[in-house]
């Protein structure tokens, strides 16, 4: 059973006063069903908030199995489009083997692309409290800057870590974007994403 947990309240918009789609908003509200119109959310022409993805990447040992490095990287990318298409700024970091490190931002990907990520390989263990750590003090430092600013967190992992590291203070929505697959599952993305009072999704729930 998909946990009812997952779905944050999103930002709701008419058609006269909305210039964009708010995709994350969208797909979170859309999570496994065909797309439907009550789904979208759309993004004021009047607003001045702005906002920010800071994406952590499971770069893991356990990644590489049935290929879902690779696919979290063509998500990745696809959401890293979004983000530039709303002007929204972008970090990205990495965890994996002993630790963490900040790849990309935050900044507004106007240049993305695939080739960003060939680079960025897997193995060894699962650090995941090190890369909420690094998260965090980014979105802490995003918080000075911009106090105003939304803050979005996304996680791509499948969860084959231990850790419970503690919910980032100045992240205002977090999404566990949950890879695991296979016949004996941990069930620890849904887990955490309880704890944390975040969305919990399936990688398939952000295709349109």
């Amino acid at each position: 059973m998909r946990a009812t947990h997952a779905k944050p309240q999103a930002m709701r918009g008419n058609h006269a006063g909305a210039a964009r789609i708010a995709w994350p908003a969208t797909l979170i509200a859309r999570r496994q069903h065909p797309l439907r119109a009550d789904h979208l959310r759309f993004l004021p022409k009047t607003s001045q908030r702005s906002t920010m993805h800071c994406f952590l990447l499971d770069c893991s040992g356990s990644m590489l199995s049935g290929q879902r490095l690779a696919d979290a990287k063509g998500l990745l990318v696809a959401l890293f489009d979004r983000a530039s298409a709303d002007r929204a700024e972008a970090a990205l970091i990495c965890f994996g083997g002993t630790g963490s490190d900040l790849r990309f931002g935050p900044a507004v990907p106007r240049w993305w692309n695939e080739r960003w990520l060939r680079p960025v390989g897997g193995g060894g263990g699962t650090p995941l409290a090190s890369g909420v750590r690094h998260a965090s003090a980014l979105l802490s430092q995003a918080a000075r800057r911009r106090p105003a600013q939304q803050r979005w967190l996304w996680i791509l992992t499948d969860g084959r870590s231990r850790d419970m590291p503690i919910r980032p203070d100045h992240a205002d929505r977090i999404v566990f974007v949950d890879f695991e697959s296979g016949a004996v599952r941990l069930g620890r993305c849904e887990a955490l994403a309880a704890a944390w009072d975040a969305a919990w999704l399936k990688p398939q729930d952000l295709l349109v």
